[in-house]
């Protein structure tokens, strides 16, 4: 069925949506079912022990987390399911406040604060993955705004009857245009009526964005506007990445010698290779590792080499291919293997197979790695200093960029929540913002031929975190 036709089936239950009504918001659905088929999320009690005690863990890292003078708790539960997923998958909303007791107390024995404009609620939704048998929780998601906005933005997205026709088409039509531009085409009508939904409630999480970026970003419509947000993560992110405790420890990478210069940009050196697609693969690490080889094998050797990444998927069994990976088991990985070889010779397909590397054809090697400070300006050094450098962020905001300097709020975007694997290759300033150049996985009809442009100076989305290289001798 061609995608026109799709699309023009689609008007009477887009009338149909105008006549009732039925407009999505952007508030987080807190009616989910008590039931369902297995594996489906199911709604969970206040009294549950295992939420009691996941609510606890999620409380305590969201302190952790923030820069806060003073402990918060939970003040009201609104809601929680639990799906069984090689362990259990908390989703939980709750409201949290703030104490009387700064940091260093023990939260539990802290009373709120009397006075009601003391107390700052924020509406928080955590995901926690919980292995009960092996006594470990894992925060994978935290989301926070201030209870007053979530209020504001609930009351004006609720839907009314009065709803015109007219935005119903527009909305049809954009839906269309994106349809026909990345040539997307639904198994069912029933398929094309979920994604449309969707792409509704993915609009308004965009202009959300829009509203709120510090930097000079344009959100919309992008490639990914028809997935879910746990769709999105789940395919094209690397949730292994905020698993601190899995980490391996590197040596620390020697300072630069000179201070950053004003800007540098590797592309204009002749270090990066064209932007490439991980598609529908969680590999990003992979990627974001053979592009710091490909720089420092350049640097070294005066020749820029494509270099497998599908040789990592294959092979690396630290990792766990398209499921996720860490920049630092890829280096050892690669270093036990005895190096990479070319694109050509293993050329990537997006998906695990088994390892056919070949020693015999191996195109370039490395000897260590390092990591490399959180400072950025010290970052900025040793990048213009040594090469493009393999970084982590949070990609919450990524899923609908379209161009310009991006700086989302730390509620969309917070540092330790980190889940996606890029390549830094240079920075510099536009219109006053000062901005990291980021070599993304996704191809280039995403963002800026294929780039992202994070606002650089205030540790924005955690992009500090987790800097590393590896090392040519």
């Amino acid at each position: 069925m061609s995608v026109g036709f799709r699309c023009c089936a689609l008007i009477p239950w887009m009338v149909l949506a105008a006549v009732l009504g039925s407009v999505l918001s952007l508030g987080e659905d807190l009616d989910r079912p008590l039931f369902g088929p297995p594996g489906s999320p199911i709604g969970v009690h206040e009294s549950d022990p295992g939420l009691k005690k996941v609510m606890l863990f999620a409380e305590e890292r969201y302190n952790r987390g923030s820069n806060a003078m003073h402990l918060r708790k939970i003040s009201r539960f609104v809601s929680a399911t639990k799906q069984l997923v090689k362990g259990i998958r908390y989703t939980i909303t709750v409201e949290l406040s703030n104490t009387l007791c700064k940091k260093s107390a023990m939260v539990r024995t802290c009373d709120f604060y009397p006075e009601t404009q003391k107390l700052k609620t924020e509406v928080c939704v955590f995901e926690v993955w919980d292995i009960p048998w092996q006594g470990t929780s894992t925060l994978l998601k935290q989301k926070c705004s201030p209870k007053a906005e979530v209020e504001e933005t609930n009351r004006v997205a609720e839907p009314t009857n009065s709803q015109p026709v007219e935005e119903s088409v527009q909305l049809l039509g954009q839906f269309k245009d994106f349809m026909v531009k990345y040539k997307k085409d639904y198994s069912s009508q029933e398929e094309a009526e979920r994604r449309l939904q969707i792409f509704q409630e993915n609009l308004k999480t965009a202009e959300k964005l829009q509203a709120l970026d510090q930097g000079s970003a344009e959100y919309g419509v992008t490639k990914f506007s028809d997935l879910t947000e746990e769709e999105f993560r789940s395919t094209y992110l690397n949730p292994l990445l905020s698993q601190w405790t899995l980490h391996r420890g590197m040596k620390p990478a020697p300072p630069a010698k000179t201070p950053a210069p004003d800007s540098w940009d590797w592309r204009d050196h002749g270090a990066v290779s064209p932007v490439k697609n991980q598609g529908m693969c969680g590999s990003c690490w992979a990627f974001s590792v053979t592009g710091n080889i490909e720089g420092q094998w350049f640097l070294k050797n005066g020749t820029l080499l494509s270099l497998s990444e599908q040789e990592l998927v294959d092979c690396d069994g630290l990792d766990q291919a398209c499921r996720g990976g860490l920049p630092s088991n890829a280096y050892e990985a690669i270093e036990k293997l005895g190096g990479l070889e070319s694109e050509t010779d293993y050329s990537y397909t997006g998906h695990k197979q088994k390892c056919d590397f070949t020693n015999r054809k191996v195109a370039a090697y490395i000897n260590s790695s390092v990591e490399l400070p959180k400072d950025e300006r010290e970052i900025a050094a040793w990048l213009a200093e040594n090469g493009p450098i393999s970084v982590a962020l949070n990609a919450f905001a990524m899923q609908f960029y379209k161009k310009g300097v991006s700086h989302p709020w730390k509620i969309f975007c917070n540092p330790w929540m980190i889940d996606h694997a890029v390549l830094l290759v240079g920075y510099g300033e536009r219109n006053g913002i000062p901005f990291w150049a980021i070599k993304n996985s996704w191809g280039e009809d995403y963002g800026e031929q294929g780039y992202y442009y994070l606002q650089r100076g205030s540790n924005a989305c955690g992009i500090n975190r987790m800097g590393s290289s590896a090392v040519i001798n």
